[in-house]
């Protein structure tokens, strides 16, 4: 039986508890969290406030440590946000313990970061915007604008998430995935269903955490630039991410639980066109490289592939049967390959031009981008959903 009536379940992610002034008084799900609105006292023990955005998009940080001998901003996808440099940023110890760092102005974005003490690496103990993956926890930096972004939630009509459990074989376990449907879902009309899965460091919710996809597919909608589809976004995490070459071992491992028990299930509990045609398979790096080594084998399943920041410099060889198939371009509809500009010019970004360039050299039909602001981060992920591949399915 088709799901008529979908009861959703309420996840207190990080991002959608709450409108925050630089006190973070958790309200509305708001666009400028960082942002000081108000005076009043500093609710937690921290003592200081951070992170606080300012309107010209500076951004300042606090940490009260007074036996500290040392504090900086971790290296990571913000330092090099900064400068380009994966390196660490130094505070300034202040009067009474309190440590200082203004950087910025930064792009208009979300960010992630972390702060290191004596060498230790920790989430800013100030900001209650954090998350964590299948990596330790970090928190969560929102850098407004004059005006809301595309990722964020806007008076527009929303989907819903619903969150499902399934027991799979496969792992041998009981797993989580994620349903997205689009803003008055109607189980009778059929939908289209993108599979869209995480990173190697990634969680299935941090689609929703990080990616904002939700928000994004929302606005998408009501700018009239994409269709209504659903959004499945499964745990493609296999093994444990320390297992040498684990992202080898889990073309295998994610394809059966795809056939043998995510598919049939949203089949079964909503309502979808069951063909090629109305399924597609999209991820982020590993996502990335499942939806090209399950992809390019599965179009009995999938119409559509999305290939983000990933790709193999071997491609000529690892896909041989996809490129020379002279049937490939009869049975694919959408076939996007994109990454972020600055991962472009860097020796990750080899595996996506090394697609291309084999695609385009077996003559398949597909769209390449390269573009924002990022790299190898959410700030490319966001971007490439919103400005190419999300509106160009089911065209």
């Amino acid at each position: 039986m088709k799901q008529r009536n979908l009861i959703v379940l309420i996840i207190l992610l990080p991002f959608v508890i709450g409108s925050i002034d630089a006190q973070q008084e958790h309200v509305n799900v708001d666009w400028d969290p960082h942002r000081i609105t108000v005076n009043l006292p500093i609710p937690y023990g921290d003592g200081v406030i951070s992170p606080i955005v300012h309107d010209d998009r500076s951004v300042t940080f606090k940490l009260l440590a007074p036996e500290a001998k040392s504090v900086a901003l971790a290296p990571g996808m913000l330092t090099m946000a900064l400068s380009g440099e994966y390196q660490q940023v130094p505070f300034t110890r202040g009067d009474s313990g309190i440590w200082t760092l203004k950087v910025g102005p930064l792009e208009q974005d979300i960010y992630v970061y972390r702060l290191n003490v004596d060498g230790v690496s920790i989430v800013d103990p100030a900001n209650s915007l954090a998350a964590a993956a299948d990596q330790p926890a970090y928190s969560q930096l929102v850098v407004h604008g004059d005006t809301p972004s595309y990722y964020d939630a806007k008076d527009v009509p929303h989907g819903a998430i619903t969150q499902h459990f399934y027991h799979s074989k496969v792992t041998e376990g009981t797993r989580e995935l994620f349903v997205y449907t689009p803003p008055g879902y109607d189980a009778d009309i059929e939908y289209p269903v993108l599979y869209l899965s995480g990173g190697s460091g990634e969680l299935a919710s941090n689609w929703f955490i990080d990616g904002r996809v939700h928000f994004i597919m929302d606005n998408l909608l009501n700018e009239g630039s994409a269709k209504p589809m659903i959004i499945v976004v499964p745990n493609n995490q296999m093994i444990h991410r320390q297992t040498p070459n684990h992202e080898d071992f889990t073309y295998d491992l994610f394809e059966a639980d795809l056939r043998s028990y995510i598919i049939p299930f949203i089949d079964q509990q909503y309502s979808t066109i069951q063909s090629p045609g109305g399924r597609a398979l999209s991820g982020l790096s590993m996502g990335g490289r499942h939806a090209q080594f399950i992809g390019f084998k599965s179009l009995d399943l999938f119409g559509s592939l999305g290939i983000l920041s990933a790709g193999h410099v071997d491609t000529e060889t690892l896909f041989a049967d996809f490129l020379q198939d002279p049937e490939t371009n009869k049975k694919i509809d959408y076939l996007f390959v994109g990454q972020g500009s600055l991962e472009a010019t860097a020796n990750m970004g080899k595996r996506a031009i090394a697609l291309h360039e084999a695609l385009t050299k077996n003559n398949i039909d597909h769209e390449y981008y390269v573009g924002g602001s990022g790299g190898h981060d959410w700030r490319t992920w966001r971007h490439l959903l919103y400005e190419r591949f999300l509106p160009g399915l089911w065209k």
